[in-house]
């Protein structure tokens, strides 16, 4: 297993089974948190919140609607925000004004292969970032790491 992948199985903190993805347990567990299940939104929850890819929303729409062809645009980007409000998704503004949805929404970076535009999610305690009480002027909320590079084709020296 390579160093990236054993990062994704760390980083990950899903909030629902992983294997739950038929109707009903889905529609639950929308309800479960405020969201009123519809045939469209279940759709769009039954792959955005089990990849563990970082889609853009056009992406979600393409995957959707090869087995909900009747789903919209507009409901696609409504749910994904409606998503996001919840705390089911986060969104990220990457480089270009791309903007990608993650499912994981536990504190973690990104690892972005500059060969291939995957982005790996990377455990928060991977990276060690100090002293930013110290940056003068500044009162930093939230902050997260991106890095950018490729996978190592030989495996690491010990």
């Amino acid at each position: 297993m390579e160093v990236v992948d054993i990062f994704v199985a760390a980083a990950r903190a899903v909030p629902y089974p992983r294997g739950m993805t038929d109707h009903e347990h889905l529609s639950g567990f929308l309800q479960d948190h405020g969201i009123q299940p519809s045939a469209q939104r279940v759709a769009i929850a039954r792959f955005v919140l089990h990849t563990d890819r970082h889609p853009t929303a056009d992406e979600v729409l393409a995957e959707v609607r090869r087995d909900f062809p009747m789903v919209s645009r507009a409901t696609v980007y409504n749910t994904i925000k409606l998503f996001m409000e919840k705390g089911l998704l986060r969104i990220h503004q990457l480089d270009g004004g791309v903007t990608v949805c993650d499912a994981n929404t536990a504190r973690h970076h990104h690892f972005i292969d500059e060969d291939t535009g995957e982005i790996v999610d990377v455990p928060w305690d991977a990276v060690d970032v100090r002293r930013l009480d110290e940056l003068a002027g500044l009162a930093v909320d939230s902050w997260m790491v991106v890095m950018r590079g490729r996978r190592r084709r030989d495996p690491p020296a010990d």
